[in-house]
């Protein structure tokens, strides 16, 4: 087959990766070969999102930083991906799939190498930015790539292997650095890391073609500037109410200030989007709610979100404060419900594609709520396997949430707004999940304040599971639906 491709090819746009399809739902080599390699990047750039978690105390004393300080390793990364992850839909659309990838991963290899050399916190923190600005692109590049080169048919097959990427990785990431301290310095995190984001760089660049059609709209920029205080001022907000378990009374008025020009400024970044005229590209398309079932899937994902990253922050919470665990045992106790999450990814997929979304996001609800309830009987004497055997239950409801969720979502969309649907569901990801983090962290801080810790933890556990119940609500509504096909409504 041949695999020559002009940057400026137009068309079709699952002809423009230079490959013709053997037969109406089948993928060509090339296809695969792409998605794949988008696939093992993707890994690699969010297994580095929650491999720093375990690190921090080992970093307060090998930088002379204290908690706060050293926080911001984490608060940056979420805020640069907050702020970039809104771009995307625009970059998608001007640069090709080559381009975005080679920058992102770029950006990505650059980071972690200056990471791995840094002299001091201030570097390491400059480090941590220019891998999350990697990080942001890839994962809406990858859904953007999935719903222009895979037919309608096979799509809940890709996605559910998309699963390994998001759930997997980050489940692993605390175990993969809880390994690696016990035996090597923090440095090693990065160092290990870099020849496979390297290997990864050098794979695409040989064989990434281009996919889709480049559009030459021009850049708002008053849009990109009101993206700097409106996600980014609401995820500070948000990270800040929920930062402070440590017995502080009350959110602070820096966190309360930066939520409420969080706020105007997402409102006015939101009447731009609305208000723009032609000949300006808005930078997120809004029109993609005007699809009832992408709609319908954002929510259903902002539960999710909400109800996986207050588990993730929570869980090793209750495990290493009431249970005594390291962070070595912690990071394994919660391994098992990630690679279910994950591995049971392409089975869900498969399934979705020959019975729809509605029995698995329907069972997937109730699983979660079930788990979330159970989560919040939990006391001092709870036997630590049946913690375990939960949290895979939980894990398995959620991806029975997340490949019907992403698909039935994106499904309908015409092509030319693929690449704005995957930012606006990677950017509500992120904001949803701060979300999750700082109502139920301030939950667990004020009731452990005058109840005890054990308390706070029902508690926070048993808002969860209240949330949880609108996605039951939200599953009932999802139906299947088919694809808007290349061209369809395209500009």
């Amino acid at each position: 087959m041949s695999t020559e491709v002009s940057s400026s090819a137009r068309g079709n746009p699952a002809e423009q990766t230079g490959a013709k399809p053997a037969a109406p739902g089948k993928m060509s080599r090339e296809s695969v070969t792409i998605i794949t390699t988008l696939l093992v990047a993707t890994f690699v750039v969010i297994l580095n999102e929650t491999i720093m978690n375990v690190a921090l105390p080992r970093l307060m004393v090998d930088l002379g930083v204290d908690a706060p300080t050293v926080q911001w390793l984490s608060t940056g990364f979420m805020l640069t991906m907050a702020v970039v992850i809104p771009t995307t839909g625009f970059i998608l659309q001007r640069l090709s799939t080559r381009a975005v990838f080679m920058l992102a991963m770029g950006l990505f290899s650059s980071g972690t190498a200056l990471a791995a050399i840094s002299p001091d916190f201030t570097i390491l923190l400059l480090a941590r930015i220019i891998q999350a600005g990697g990080t942001a692109i890839m994962l809406p590049l990858l859904m953007t790539t999935i719903l222009t080169l895979v037919p309608v048919e096979r799509r809940g097959s890709v996605m559910g292997n998309v699963s390994i990427a998001i759930s997997v990785a980050p489940a692993m990431g605390p175990t993969v650095s809880g390994l690696i301290l016990e035996h090597f310095t923090w440095r090693f995190m990065f160092v290990f890391v870099l020849p496979v984001a390297i290997a990864a760089f050098a794979i695409g660049a040989k064989y990434l073609t281009n996919v889709g059609e480049t559009e030459k709209g021009k850049l708002d920029f008053l849009s990109v500037f009101l993206t700097v205080p409106g996600f980014g001022g609401l995820v500070y907000g948000l990270s800040q109410i929920g930062g402070g378990h440590g017995g502080q009374a009350g959110p602070s008025p820096v966190a309360i200030g930066a939520l409420v020009v969080g706020v105007l400024a997402l409102a006015a970044f939101i009447g731009r989007q609305l208000g723009l005229q032609k000949g300006k590209s808005p930078l997120l398309d809004l029109r993609a709610f005007k699809f009832r079932m992408f709609t319908v899937s954002v929510l259903l994902m902002v539960v999710a979100m909400m109800a996986l990253f207050g588990g993730v922050i929570l869980l090793p919470l209750y495990l290493q404060e009431i249970r005594g665990l390291g962070s070595l045992e912690t990071g394994l106790s919660l391994l098992p419900g990630g690679l279910a999450m994950g591995l049971l990814g392409p089975v869900i997929g498969r399934l979705f594609d020959k019975v729809g979304p509605l029995p698995l996001t329907v069972t997937g609800s109730i699983l979660m709520v079930l788990a979330l309830w159970q989560f919040s009987m939990l006391n001092a004497d709870t036997p630590v396997p049946w913690i375990i055997a939960l949290h895979v239950v939980l894990s398995f409801g959620l991806a029975l949430l997340f490949t019907p969720a992403f698909t039935t979502g994106l499904n309908p969309l015409p092509p030319h707004l693929y690449s704005h649907g995957s930012a606006i569901m990677s950017t509500t990801q992120q904001v949803a999940g701060a979300a999750g983090t700082a109502l139920l962290v301030s939950i667990y801080a004020v009731v452990s304040a005058s109840s005890g810790i054990v308390a706070g933890m029902n508690a926070a556990f048993l808002t969860a599971t209240l949330i949880a119940v609108a996605a039951i609500v939200l599953s009932a509504m999802m139906r299947k639906t088919e694809g808007a096909g290349p061209g369809h409504g395209a500009h």
